[in-house]
C-alpha cells in the first residue's frame, strides 16, 4: 500500500512535467491517463481502509485523509475528462496549442498539490501544500489574459496570501504549544501531536484554531473571508472554477479538521464548535441572500460554494456521530455537484458566449443534453432526491437535532430553503425562458466530452444519495470517528 500511496501522489506531478516538455498533442492524453489512474490507486487505498505511511512517515493517509483524497481524485478525472472538450472549443489570443500545454501542465499541477495537502503527515507541510496550490491556482485564473482575469487574481493572491500568513501563525502557535510537552525539537505529525493534546495549554490552542479558521477559512470561502471567491470563480476557466469549488474549498477545510481534532482534545468540544458554527451561520445566511441577485452564472454558483462551506461548518458544530458523518458524505457529494454544475455552465457560455443571466434563455431547448443535465444539477445542488447532497444535508438536519440543536437547525433549514429559491429563480429563468428576440444560437452541443462529464458526475451523486458503496460508508464512518475521539 506504501508504493500505491507514493505513485498516487507522484504521477499528477510528473505529468504535469512531461506536458510541459513532450509535444503538445500528449497533454490531453496524458492528463486523461494519470487522472484515470489516480482514481484508480485511490480507490484502491479506500478498499484497503486503515492508516497508510510511505516516504518514512512524510507520507500518511488514515481515514479523514482519504475522504479528501477520494474528492480530489474523482474531480481530477472528471475536469480533465471535461476540459478534452473545453480547450478543443476555445478560443484565445495564443495559439491554442500553446494554451492547450500551459492548461493542461497546470491543472495536473494544481491537482498534485491539491492532493498532497491530505497525504502529508505534518501541519507545517499541510500549509506548505496549501500555499502551494495558492499560486498554481492564482496562476490558472489568470490564463485567459483578460483584464477581469488578472484583477481576479491578484484580488486572489493578496487575500490568500494574508490568510495563509495567518494560518502559518496558528501553526507556530500550535507548535509552541507541542513543545512545552514534546521538547523544542519535534515534528508536527498528527498521531505525536494528538497524543500529548490533552497536555497543551488550552489558551493557546483556542488561539491556534481561531486562526487557523481565519486563515485557512479564506481558502475554503469563509465570511467575512471570502471575497476573493466570487471574481475568481467568475473569470477562471471553467475547469479551474470546477477545481476551486469542488476541490481547493475541500482541501482548505480539511487543514481546519486536523486543528479540530486536537482543538476538540485539548479544550473540550464545546469552544472549536462554537467557533465553526459562527462562521458558518454568517456564511450560510450571505451566501443565501446574495444567490438571489446574481447576474453572473458563474458567481452564482460561486456564492452556492460559501453556502455548501457554511452547511459544512454548521454541521460540525452538532455533537452527534450522524452530523459529522453527513458533513463527510457532504464534501464528496458537493464535489460532483458542483462539478456537475460548473460543467453546464461552462456549456451555456461557450454555447451562448456570456456569463449574464440576463442574455441567456432557452438553455433546455438548445442544448438538448446538457441544458437537461444543468437542470438536474441545480437540482442536486439544492439538495433534492435522489442527489447525494439530500442524504448529506438530511444527515446533518437529523444530526442538529439529536444535539438537542432544535433552534439553530432550524435556521440551518430556513437558509438552505432561502438558497435554494434564489438559486431556482435563475436556473428557471436560464433553462426554460423563451429565447430573446433577435437571438441566433443554433441547437446542438458543444461537445460531448464535455457532456459525458457531466453525466458521470450525476450517477455519482445518485448513488452517493440511494445508497453509497460499502467502502465509502466504511471510510465515512472511520473518519467521522476520528473528529470525534476524546483522549
Amino acid at each position: 500500500m506504501s508504493l500505491i500511496l507514493t505513485s498516487m501522489c507522484i504521477l499528477p506531478l510528473l505529468a504535469s512535467v512531461l506536458i510541459l516538455i513532450l509535444p503538445p498533442v500528449i497533454g490531453k492524453s496524458l492528463s486523461l491517463i494519470s487522472s484515470a489512474i489516480t482514481l484508480i490507486l485511490t480507490v484502491t487505498l479506500v478498499s484497503h481502509g486503515g492508516v497508510v505511511e510511505s516516504l518514512y512517515g512524510w507520507l500518511r493517509v488514515d481515514s479523514l485523509s482519504l475522504v479528501f483524497i477520494l474528492t480530489v481524485s474523482l474531480l481530477y478525472f472528471l475536469t480533465v475528462l471535461f476540459s478534452i472538450g473545453y480547450v478543443r472549443e476555445s478560443r484565445n489570443r495564443w495559439t491554442n496549442t500553446k494554451y492547450a500545454k500551459i492548461f493542461f501542465s497546470g491543472i495536473n499541477f494544481f491537482c498534485w498539490a491539491m492532493l498532497m495537502a491530505p497525504s502529508v503527515s505534518s501541519l507545517a507541510l499541510v500549509w506548505v501544500a496549501i500555499e502551494i496550490t495558492t499560486v498554481i491556482s492564482a496562476l490558472l485564473v489568470a490564463l485567459d489574459d483578460t483584464d477581469g482575469a488578472s484583477e481576479a487574481a491578484w484580488k486572489y493572491v493578496l487575500i490568500a496570501s494574508m490568510g495563509l500568513g495567518i494560518a502559518l501563525f496558528a501553526t507556530i502557535l500550535l507548535y509552541y504549544a507541542g513543545a512545552s510537552v514534546l521538547g523544542n525539537t519535534y515534528d508536527l505529525y498528527f498521531p505525536q501531536l494528538l497524543t500529548v493534546a490533552h497536555k497543551l495549554s488550552p489558551v493557546i490552542v483556542r488561539l491556534a484554531f481561531v486562526l487557523a479558521v481565519v486563515g485557512f477559512g479564506t481558502k475554503v470561502g469563509f465570511v467575512p473571508v471570502h471575497t476573493w471567491l466570487p471574481d475568481a470563480h467568475s473569470e477562471a476557466p471553467t475547469p479551474v472554477s470546477t477545481l476551486l469549488s469542488g476541490a481547493l474549498l475541500a482541501v482548505s477545510f480539511y487543514a481546519i479538521m486536523r486543528y479540530f481534532q486536537v482543538a476538540i482534545v485539548a479544550t473540550g468540544p464545546a469552544f472549536p464548535r462554537n467557533v465553526l458554527l459562527a462562521f458558518g451561520l454568517a456564511s450560510l445566511a450571505l451566501a443565501a441572500l446574495y444567490l438571489a441577485s446574481q447576474r453572473d452564472l458563474k458567481r452564482l454558483l460561486a456564492y452556492s460554494s460559501i453556502e455548501h462551506m457554511g452547511i459544512l461548518a454548521i454541521g460540525m458544530s452538532f455533537s452527534a456521530p450522524i452530523a459529522v458523518i453527513g458533513v463527510l458524505l457532504h464534501v464528496l457529494a458537493h464535489a460532483l455537484a458542483k462539478g456537475s454544475a460548473f460543467f453546464g455552465a461552462g456549456t451555456l457560455v461557450k454555447k451562448f458566449g456570456t456569463k449574464n443571466i440576463n442574455r441567456i434563455r432557452a438553455g433546455v431547448s438548445r442544448l438538448p443534453v446538457s441544458g437537461p443535465l444543468f437542470v438536474l444539477s441545480i437540482l442536486a445542488l439544492s439538495a433534492f432526491p435522489p442527489f447525494g447532497i439530500f442524504r448529506s444535508e438530511f444527515l446533518i438536519v437529523l444530526g442538529g437535532f439529536k444535539s438537542n440543536a432544535s433552534f439553530v437547525t432550524i435556521v440551518l433549514v430556513l437558509l438552505i430553503t432561502v438558497a435554494f429559491l434564489g438559486f431556482s429563480r435563475h436556473g428557471n429563468q436560464v433553462m426554460f425562458s423563451p429565447p430573446l428576440e433577435g437571438g441566433d444560437v443554433t441547437k446542438g452541443e458543444v461537445s460531448y466530452w464535455m457532456t459525458t462529464a457531466m453525466v458521470l458526475a450525476l450517477l455519482g451523486l445518485v448513488v452517493l444519495g440511494i445508497h453509497p458503496p460499502q467502502q465509502v460508508s466504511t471510510l465515512l464512518t472511520a473518519a467521522a470517528r476520528e473528529l470525534s475521539v476524546k483522549r
